[in-house]
């Protein structure tokens, strides 16, 4: 019996595996082509200049952070090109660029500016930061939202919408590029401003006012807060005004709908503009009682 039993459990684990099973085939991972590869290694490359960038801008050498944004902007340029070219484009790599993008032309020159100068102004200047970071993020979404837009005209596929991320993190860099021409370094102030001109696009106004006051609520939180608070206090009679208003007209309204019909007399009298006479009875000149 022992050993019947041993067979019995031994027989299953020496069943053939057939390799073409569907359970075998969502196990093995599929090859994927070299042509898909490259353009994702190029972007993988872009991504690490910005986080070095990002790295050499704390150290001090801004020379070199700014010749490492500049050489991802170059490989930012490369890598939609030799996709294009070897036939090599991907959802996954549309996803990865736009990742790069944001880091390498949104949040890598907004930390450049704060080490460089913009951290003189404290909260201020991280809060410009911060604007021209997120900004370029929102810009980016809003062009991978519209990217499969049926309704998009076809002549639009060849145009971009506001400043290109690459642009934008090139010209935010002006002040730096001008003191390394041995020009009189601007205040900070007037950087801060700048950074913040070219962040945000007309298109998005709400989205820059929401992005400014969560950043002022991050740096001044207890002021904020306390304006917030005393507009509130301050909105409530109104808000007070504007409830009774609406439950008066709510209660006229329902007041006469529930008037019954029978509450008006059966017969009642016209207008007294409208009495006249019948001419047909009399041709007399009608008289108003």
């Amino acid at each position: 019996m022992a050993e019947q039993a041993r067979a019995c459990y031994m027989w299953p684990m020496q069943m053939p595996v057939d390799p073409k099973s569907p359970e075998m085939r969502r196990r093995r991972f599929r090859p994927i082509p070299v042509r898909m590869l490259v353009p994702n290694v190029i972007t993988l490359l872009a991504i690490c200049a910005g986080l070095t960038a990002i790295r050499l801008s704390t150290e001090g050498r801004m020379e070199l952070a700014v010749a490492a944004i500049v050489f991802a902007a170059v490989l930012d340029g490369l890598d939609g090109r030799v996709a294009r070219m070897i036939k090599g484009q991907s959802k996954f790599g549309a996803e990865l660029d736009s990742l790069a993008d944001f880091v390498n032309f949104g949040v890598a020159p907004g930390l450049i500016l704060y080490f460089w100068q913009l951290h003189d102004l404290n909260n201020g200047g991280w809060i410009a930061s911060m604007v021209f970071a997120i900004s370029g993020g929102l810009r980016l979404a809003r062009f991978n939202a519209t990217m499969d837009d049926p309704n998009k005209p076809a002549f639009a596929a060849n145009y971009f919408t506001g400043v290109p991320a690459p642009a934008g993190a090139i010209l935010v860099l002006l002040p730096i590029y001008l003191a390394f021409l041995g020009m009189p370094t601007p205040p900070a102030t007037l950087t801060a401003l700048y950074t913040l001109l070219i962040a945000p696009e007309m298109v998005l106004p709400v989205f820059v006012a929401v992005i400014f006051f969560i950043a002022l609520l991050i740096g001044y939180p207890w002021h904020i807060l306390s304006a917030c608070t005393v507009l509130y206090l301050l909105s409530l009679p109104a808000g007070w005004k504007s409830y009774r208003d609406h439950q008066r007209n709510a209660a006229a309204v329902a007041e006469a709908a529930a008037t019954p019909a029978d509450a008006a007399p059966s017969n009642p009298a016209p207008p007294l503009a409208s009495v006249v006479a019948d001419p047909e009875q009399d041709n007399r000149p009608a008289r108003l009682n």
